[in-house]
């Protein structure tokens, strides 16, 4: 993801010019080492503010509660690699940094990706190629999976969810350049390309995520620390989709298996726990 240039001529952001662009046939514009410039390119430069990461959906929601399209599906598995052996495909490796829009990178987002496979196919019995992770220390985050196939309607992309803890979850969807098909698909955006070059008989590709927080991950441990709040939720325990829990008077369902950890309580992480 690329901010907005402030002061651009005229107020035409950066976003208005690349979609011209590609209406026109050229090239998307490129940093001098050769690939779309990045959002960890302009948190170098002191002062700087970043413009969150564009929203996208699939466009056939039927209601505001499914802003993920029709193919999400809760509890992935909380996988890196959603290659298995004898997979078909083009393999793909995809990496990148999540910051906030101080230009702060988010430890401990978590980002949830799902896709098509070569054939441009969904797993909807399964969880073929739908997995989710936390950034690292450092903010970054590194998925490897396969190019999806293509679809009626659709050009390629991958489909990711992110959430800061305690913040709004984030649904976005991920694009190539150079695909013919970027030019009809009415959901495109350019801002949301990947930088994608050819590496060892795969693909590598490049994206940093500008969340819409300030100052890091979500809530902490206070100094000096508060009474623990009641209810059977506890950090550090092992939880499985379907588990049940109560937190300070109230009930939740676990949606996703993961390892809790404080600042994800169920009432700030809607991505993981369903109140009932």
């Amino acid at each position: 993801m690329t901010p907005t240039t402030p002061g651009d001529p005229g107020g035409i952001s950066r976003k208005a010019l690349l979609r011209a662009a590609l209406a026109a046939g050229a090239a998307v514009p490129l940093l001098a080492g050769g690939g779309s410039a990045l959002a960890r390119d302009a948190a170098r430069t002191p002062g700087r503010t970043l413009a969150p990461t564009p929203y996208c959906d699939d466009g056939d929601d039927p209601t505001p509660d499914q802003m993920e399209g029709p193919y999400f599906k809760p509890n992935s598995p909380l996988r890196t690699d959603l290659v298995t052996p004898g997979t078909p495909g083009t393999p793909l490796t995809v990496g990148g940094y999540v910051f906030g829009r101080d230009c702060a990178p988010l430890p401990g987002v978590l980002l949830d990706f799902w896709q098509a496979d070569t054939t441009g196919a969904y797993d909807m019995t399964g969880y073929a190629f739908r997995g989710h992770q936390f950034t690292d220390a450092t903010g970054a985050f590194t998925l490897r999976t396969i190019v999806p196939g293509l679809y009626p309607g659709r050009t390629r992309h991958l489909h990711v969810k992110a959430q800061d803890p305690g913040k709004p979850v984030l649904t976005t969807q991920l694009y190539f350049p150079g695909e013919p098909r970027n030019a009809t698909d009415t959901l495109f955006d350019p801002d949301l390309l990947m930088t994608v070059r050819d590496a060892g008989g795969g693909r590598q590709a490049g994206f940093d995520f500008v969340l819409d927080v300030e100052g890091g991950s979500g809530p902490g441990p206070t100094d000096p620390p508060t009474d623990p709040p009641s209810g059977t939720w506890a950090a550090g325990h092992p939880y499985a989709a379907g588990d049940r829990v109560t937190y300070n008077g109230a009930s939740y369902r676990c949606l996703q298996a993961h390892t809790s950890m404080a600042g994800w309580e169920p009432p700030v992480v809607p991505a993981l726990w369903h109140r009932e």
